[in-house]
């Protein structure tokens, strides 16, 4: 009959021979999380079952092959061994692919505001100093007797426990001022190692960091990198309220001064057809009259546009140069000419000139914009800064993006 042993995942302690986990067991939350398909029994073959003779006692059979198959096996576990106790080492400081990596970042502690973070960040950060106060930041044994003097013993303890509370500190302090987005990870691997560290060195006194204390620590570094990437959107936040605010500027501007030259052109062309009318040239009279039109329904247009600021173009472009092929932006824009708003796009933040797709004028632009943008929410290409938005085209090249009417 086979019987199954216990195969730990990469990052985890192992186990002594022969250990299995009882029931109701679960690994500490300071363990990686093991693979998603990863087996925890598997068959135990690696002792030699003996059989039974004919006559039914049980003899020991050795094959040629036997001896170097158990050697093969012994040696391939030890380099396993090796492998995981490398991993369990190494800490990953690449900013770069931790930062490919973590693509959205996540938050640990998630609050509305940086300042609430800032508020939360002090209270961690006044619980740390609470534990250094109480003297129970680092736990050590109370019975260690130095030179057969316990009282010598509890000195000796307490100096070392300082030493190791100052080394740790620092390490936790210089993680808490390197940590950013995408490094909260790293950063607390090597306070972890940081802890083992001590327990190493403090085994023979029963010397560790307190896990409360360590939780602690652990906390504030993931709340700092949560309080820097709050810091980081709400600038970009702002920013991109500052940018609307000068766009906004920008169209008003330009559709009151369109609103001056039109009402200059509709009292210059009112003139021109009184003295038309009063010539009697009826003819040239009836051809200013449709252009009096023209300009009157320009005015309640411009007009409009002043009242209703939700009105205006929604765009639809492409920069292969910049983004590469079959990829579009869409935005909207209040000014009088959009065509002027999308070459500043151009001036400002790509080294090619925009091509145009489509212009379309909507009562309410910024619904229209915000839909198309849900609409094409599963196509996106930047997720990680969500107010700036390039999809991939349809799958014919040639085909338009669809736009809702309004």
């Amino acid at each position: 009959m086979s019987t199954f042993r216990f195969v730990t995942p990469p990052g985890w302690p192992l186990p002594e021979p022969g250990w299995a986990p009882p029931q109701g067991w679960q690994p500490p939350r300071s363990w990686p999380p093991a693979p998603p398909d990863w087996q925890f029994w598997v068959p135990d073959t690696s002792d030699e079952r003996e059989e039974p003779d004919a006559a039914g006692s049980s003899a020991e059979t050795h094959s040629p092959t036997a001896e170097p198959g158990v050697a093969a096996r012994t040696e391939l576990q030890a380099i396993r061994e090796q492998i995981d106790q490398a991993k369990r080492e190494l800490v990953e400081l690449d900013d770069a692919i931790l930062l490919q990596q973590v693509g959205i970042y996540e938050y640990h502690h998630p609050l509305e505001n940086a300042e609430q973070y800032k508020e939360a960040l002090a209270e961690v950060r006044l619980a740390a100093k609470q534990f250094v106060k109480n003297g129970t930041a680092i736990l050590a044994s109370e019975r260690f007797a130095y030179n057969n003097s316990l009282a010598q013993g509890r000195k000796m303890t307490s100096d070392f426990s300082k030493l190791m509370l100052r080394a740790y500190n620092s390490e936790a302090d210089n993680c808490v001022r390197s940590v950013r987005a995408g490094t909260v990870a790293s950063a607390k691997q090597r306070l972890d190692r940081s802890v083992e560290a001590i327990a190493k060195l403090g085994k023979m006194m029963e010397m560790r960091v307190a896990p409360e204390y360590h939780q602690l620590r652990l906390r504030e570094i993931e709340m700092t990198g949560d309080y820097q990437i709050k810091m980081q959107e709400e600038r970009e936040a702002a920013r991109a309220e500052r940018e609307r605010l000068r766009e906004e500027k920008r169209a008003e501007a330009e559709l009151q001064a369109e609103r001056e030259r039109l009402e200059k052109e509709l009292g210059h062309y009112t003139n021109a057809l009184a003295k038309l009318t009063a010539d009697g040239q009826q003819e040239q009279a009836e051809e200013l009259r449709e252009r009096l039109s023209t300009i009157k329904d320009a005015i309640a247009q411009n007009d409009y546009r002043i009242a209703n600021i939700r009105a205006g173009y929604v765009y639809v472009i492409s920069n292969i140069g910049a983004f590469g092929e079959n990829v579009v932006k869409i935005g909207m824009t209040r000014r009088l000419e959009p065509r002027d708003r999308i070459l500043e796009l151009g001036d400002a933040s790509v080294p090619f000139p925009f091509d145009t797709h489509l212009l379309h004028f909507s009562k309410d632009a910024v619904a229209l914009e915000n839909d198309l943008h849900k609409m094409f929410a599963d196509r996106r290409l930047n997720r990680v800064n969500l107010r700036r938005s390039a999809w991939p085209e349809p799958e014919r090249a040639d085909a338009p993006v669809g736009l809702p009417h309004r």
